[in-house]
């Protein structure tokens, strides 16, 4: 699904001229890998928690541009399954970031009216990193705004299998048939269920795979990949992005207009 603005503000007007957009298609639902903070510190012969910490600069400015675009839910992976396999300062450096980002960011993002969620394993992170996530989730929770969701400690096979275990645990239960199982109840199970699926993925820093990142939600999501690195993304950057979607005939495996002809 993607949204067309209707009663735009000035600023958002304004956003999509300087962007060059050719029309006010905006995705509802962006999803981002965010990649190549560490490759930004080695070619500045920086530690890679120097990375870490500008790709955090570069998440508060996507988001406040996503949610100036109208953008609807930006869901960003923060740290995988496979991450735990990183040098232990480096993850106990990650473990810290939300706090960071939090405690800076938590003013504006109450103003903005942007409501914090997370995807993932929330279980096996440290209590701290749990007690920030729960706060900031705690007090956004009726904020009406841009769904900023972090994927945190998320795989999306283990989540699969969990959604998998749940439903037939159902099953045997007797809560749910087996022939009442279709695509939209296993959504039902799975951490998104709450949100739209994404619209448009974007990659950064020049790899193309998905890297067990939400592989049952992004079937029909449009791809972006890019060789700009992550602390270097900018607002440019993704309304080079938006642009592309927009040209893009999403056709969810039927046909459109002319060609049906």
């Amino acid at each position: 699904m993607f949204k067309k603005i209707l009663g735009k503000t000035k600023k958002q007007k304004r956003l999509l001229e300087d962007g060059q957009s050719n029309n006010e298609l905006i995705p509802s639902h962006i999803a981002i890998i965010m990649d190549g903070n560490g490759r930004w510190a080695k070619k500045r012969a920086m530690p890679r928690i120097a990375g870490h910490h500008e790709g955090m600069q570069t998440v508060r400015k996507i988001a406040r541009y996503a949610d100036d675009l109208g953008v609807k839910v930006l869901t960003l992976y923060a740290f995988s399954t496979e991450n735990w396999k990183r040098p232990r300062t480096e993850v106990d450096y990650l473990m810290g970031l939300p706090q960071k980002f939090l405690n800076s960011f938590m003013p504006e993002v109450m103003e903005r009216n942007i409501k914090i969620t997370m995807i993932g394993d929330m279980d096996a992170l440290p209590v701290s990193t749990q007690n920030v996530l729960k706060d900031a989730m705690n007090r956004t929770k009726n904020n009406t705004g841009l769904i900023l969701n972090f994927a945190m400690n998320y795989g999306s096979r283990a989540e699969i299998v969990s959604a998998m275990k749940k439903m037939i645990l159902e099953v045997e239960n007797g809560t749910i048939s087996i022939d009442s199982i279709e695509e939209g109840t296993i959504n039902q199970y799975l951490m998104t269920s709450d949100l739209p699926e994404p619209d448009l993925l974007i990659r950064t820093s020049g790899e193309v795979r998905l890297s067990n990142f939400m592989l049952w939600q992004l079937a029909y999501t449009e791809f972006w990949f890019t060789e700009t690195l992550w602390p270097d993304f900018n607002e440019q950057t993704l309304m080079e992005a938006i642009n592309d979607f927009q040209k893009r005939n999403r056709r969810y495996g039927g046909l459109k207009g002319e060609e049906i002809k």
